[in-house]
């Protein structure tokens, strides 16, 4: 896979101005990061036609401490390019092992969304999606951190969206008293099964409630890509630079798909 010119284009304007080794385009800088995210090598693993690999790797650490790709995730969201109608939005959580290489020095700058679980040594990626192809924000944290917590920090973001009226689905993790009323306060519709030892249940839309295994097919693509599947990186800004490149990635490619 690779990201042609015609989908470059969309978020041409959006990149930096390349300084430095500016014989390395910044297309060929996005296929080369792609190449590394889709088969979880080590930046030196790239193969010479992508260029001089520690050039690649100096441009995108450069992008991911200044951010660059988290203003085009949002810059994508704000120009709606694959135009959806947002009735419904999804919010859950996956987990992420993490590889012995981005476990130990916690002393290092900057935070580090990693903890012990019962599976090891795991981050969590909570998200909150509008459709199977549209993540509209995401978070990390430590892999025994409760869902509900994080995501109603997620559903916060979504206080100025103009989506008052939306249908929110979530599984049983998160019907919890403070999550649903945060969900009515944002003037939206909570669309969560009660668990069975509530003492008094409520009524949800079941029909709706099946679209869930929407934000499961993200996360699954998101897996396809071997730095998301398996978190290399200790530093929370270099996982979230994959994140957001993923996501990227797959928005470019929904514009095309049917």
């Amino acid at each position: 896979m690779e990201i042609t010119a015609q989908q470059f284009k969309i978020i041409e304007n959006l990149l930096p101005i390349p300084r430095g080794n500016v014989k390395i385009a910044n297309l060929q800088v996005l296929n080369a990061v792609l190449y590394v995210a889709e088969h979880g090598c080590k930046w030196r693993g790239l193969p010479k036609k992508f260029g001089r690999w520690h050039s690649i790797y100096m441009r995108a650490n450069r992008w991911a401490k200044q951010g660059v790709l988290d203003d085009v995730f949002l810059a994508l969201q704000d120009n709606d390019i694959i135009n959806i109608q947002v009735d419904h939005v999804s919010l859950d959580s996956t987990a992420v092992k993490v590889h012995p290489d981005g476990t130990g020095a916690f002393k290092k700058n900057g935070p580090q969304s990693i903890g012990k679980s019962r599976a090891g040594w795991t981050t969590k990626i909570h998200m909150v999606a509008a459709g199977y192809n549209r993540a509209v924000a995401f978070s990390l944290s430590p892999g025994q951190a409760g869902d509900a917590p994080e995501g109603r920090k997620l559903l916060k973001s979504l206080e100025n969206c103009g989506w008052e009226g939306t249908q929110v689905i979530m599984d049983k993790a998160y019907e919890g008293d403070e999550t649903r009323q945060l969900v009515f306060d944002l003037g939206m519709t909570p669309v969560v099964p009660p668990k069975c030892n509530r003492l008094s249940i409520w009524e949800y839309d079941r029909e709706v409630y099946r679209k869930r295994n929407e934000v499961e097919r993200l996360f699954r693509r998101l897996k396809g890509f071997r730095r998301i599947f398996s978190r290399f990186d200790k530093l929370d800004v270099v996982f979230k630079f994959f994140i957001h490149f993923a996501l990227i990635v797959d928005t470019l490619i929904s514009v095309n798909r049917p």
